[in-house]
Formats: C-alpha cells, structure tokens, sequence
C-alpha cells in the first residue's frame, strides 16, 4: 500500500506542477481560469488520498467545500469571459442577445 502511496502522490505532485505552469504562462484568462479548477481538483484528490491513507473522514467536509468553490468559481469565471460589450460598429441586437 505504501508504494501506490508514493505513486500517486508522485502523479499528483507532477499534475500541480504542470498547472501551476499553466497558470503562470498561460496566454489568455480561461487558461488560466482552467489551469486553476484543475490545480483545486488535484488538490481535493490529494487530500482524499491523505484520508484514504490515514482511514479518517475528517476530511470530507472540507472536500464538499471546495467542490462547491470549484463549482461557484467555474460559473463565475464562464460568465465573466462570455460577457460581450458590443462595438460601436456593431449593430445592437435588442434585449434577447
């Protein structure tokens, strides 16, 4: 058991790394913003796996939590980067745009 311990905590570690990356040279927002809701659900795996490890379930709150962080801060990211002030040589398109 505690050789696959090492391995995924290994493959976790690499996956952060990796999106850390991301986040730091990213070229536009959303792949950053993405780059980020994967760095929180490495995050949640990591610390399941600490729970897994350790055979505690103090841990799930927590995990519920940033499900819930990851979720809110998706939709607000999404709605951020759809949002489209139109040009002044556009045409308006009324209400239902």
């Amino acid at each position: 058991m505690t050789i696959v311990l090492y391995i995924v905590t290994a493959v976790l570690s690499l996956a952060a790394a990796c999106s850390l990356a991301r986040v730091a040279q990213g070229p536009s927002m959303l792949d950053r913003a993405m780059a980020l809701d994967v760095l929180l659900a490495v995050i949640m795996a990591g610390l399941g796996t600490a729970a897994v490890a350790d055979g505690d379930t103090w841990v799930l709150p927590t995990l519920l939590a940033l499900s819930l962080l990851a979720f809110v801060g998706s939709v607000a990211v999404a709605r951020f980067l759809t949002h489209h002030v139109p040009r002044p040589d556009e045409p308006d398109q009324g209400a239902d745009a």
